[in-house]
């Protein structure tokens, strides 16, 4: 289904202007940062003059808007529960294909579904010169390959692999996940570009009604994301600080909810909420102005737009080293930590004793690096860069990595 008109025609782009078709699984809320960033990364390239799309699978939720400019195609899966599962859709592949026809970049984000082997297969097969961005998005890092490995080790010698090796370029949002890739046996160029970040407005939203004495988490409940060593972690210290209390929030996923607020009763935390997600925007802001603290204690990340998120509403971030955060500490914006529920709380403790004045100092200067570095702007023009290198050649941009 067409959403919107965007800048394409039946008679295909003009080449005069370059064309993207982006592909993703899934836009669903619940899918964590790709539902965010692939539509506002295809909105900041429509907005440089790019004829954009994105294709997905059909969801039972809404996809976000990516502007007037982009047209999005929500595409039918399969039938039977073997095409549900692997996201297979007929339709997305013949709009794929026709895209190819029309000389668009397909840009796929994401492993282990069909929509993210489309793209090599119809390179392979095409007699165009087909150009292939993938976006592994944090998939090929070690704690994510060891969710479900047992389903995802046959996918990757019979379809995976071979898709990602097909790839003209491979996108990494930070080193790490460069590093991931290259570790994988891939020996793609690979392109090294963050994701972006929307900073909200925030002359007209005050701090919240609290005196700041929130420590927040907010992003998947997921077992990967760490969530039951902050437990641990918050339980050494919480006595110290009656103040003060946790809220984890967020789409719960695998009833990891349920897991965490047993063990919160076990180890006898009294202020700690775990709930459910927020999408509302404003609400989001809200709640990232209401905390004085955001914590990701994740096991691994490839980016984490939550921790752009806070500091963009100027809240201060500590980091596991399992996200690529390495700048909170150069920045003076947070702290980068080993992983583990002693550092963790070791450095929750000194976080939440240095002073209001401190941590609110640290949040201006984590939002003042938000706008230096990671405005979508900026991510669209190196990617446009990575784009037009693959189409015209020469020498790479220096975005790039060869070996």
């Amino acid at each position: 289904m067409l959403h919107r008109p965007g800048p394409y025609s039946d008679a295909g782009t003009s080449s005069q202007v370059l064309g993207v078709t982006h592909v993703i699984a899934s836009l669903s809320r619940d899918a964590g940062g790709p539902s965010y960033s692939v539509p506002a990364l295809a909105a900041a390239l429509a907005q440089r003059g790019a004829a954009v799309r994105v294709r997905t699978v059909e969801t039972d939720d809404v996809p976000p808007d990516a502007g007037d400019d982009v047209a999005r195609c929500a595409h039918p899966t399969a039938g039977g529960p073997l095409g549900k599962l692997l996201r297979a859709s007929p339709s997305l592949k013949a709009a794929l294909a026709a895209d190819a026809h029309d000389n668009s970049i397909l840009h796929t984000h994401g492993l282990w579904l069909m929509p993210n082997i489309y793209p090599a297969r119809l390179k392979r097969r095409s007699d165009r010169p087909l150009k292939v961005v993938h976006s592994p998005r944090g998939m090929l890092a070690p704690a994510a390959l060891g969710i479900s490995a047992w389903k995802k080790r046959p996918f990757w010698w019979l379809l995976q692999k071979s898709a990602l090796e097909t790839a003209d370029c491979i996108h990494a949002t930070a080193a790490s996940e460069y590093e991931e890739i290259r570790a994988a046996g891939l020996g793609n160029p690979v392109a090294i570009i963050p994701n972006g970040i929307d900073l909200p407005l925030l002359a007209e939203t005050s701090r919240g009604q609290s005196d700041g004495n929130v420590v927040l988490s907010f992003g998947r409940i997921h077992p990967k994301k760490g969530l039951d060593r902050l437990l641990r972690a918050w339980a050494r210290i919480e006595h110290e600080f009656p103040t003060w209390k946790l809220r984890i929030v967020g789409p719960a996923e695998v009833c990891h909810d349920e897991e965490l607020r047993a063990l919160a009763q076990a180890l006898g935390v009294k202020k700690v909420s775990i709930e459910g997600p927020i999408y509302d925007a404003d609400e989001k802001l809200a709640m990232y102005r209401d905390a004085g603290l955001f914590v990701l204690p994740t096991l691994n990340e490839n980016f984490a737009l939550t921790v752009a998120e806070a500091l963009g509403a100027e809240v201060p971030v500590i980091s596991t080293k399992g996200a690529p955060w390495l700048g909170l500490e150069k920045e003076r914006c947070g702290w980068w930590i080993d992983h583990g529920e002693e550092p963790l709380a070791a450095t929750l403790r000194n976080a939440m004793t240095i002073g209001q004045a401190e941590r609110r100092a640290m949040g201006k200067r984590g939002r003042a690096w938000m706008a230096r570095d990671f405005g979508w702007d900026r991510i669209a023009s190196d990617m446009l860069e990575v784009y037009r290198w693959l189409k015209d050649g020469g020498s790479p941009p220096p975005t790039v990595r060869l070996g």
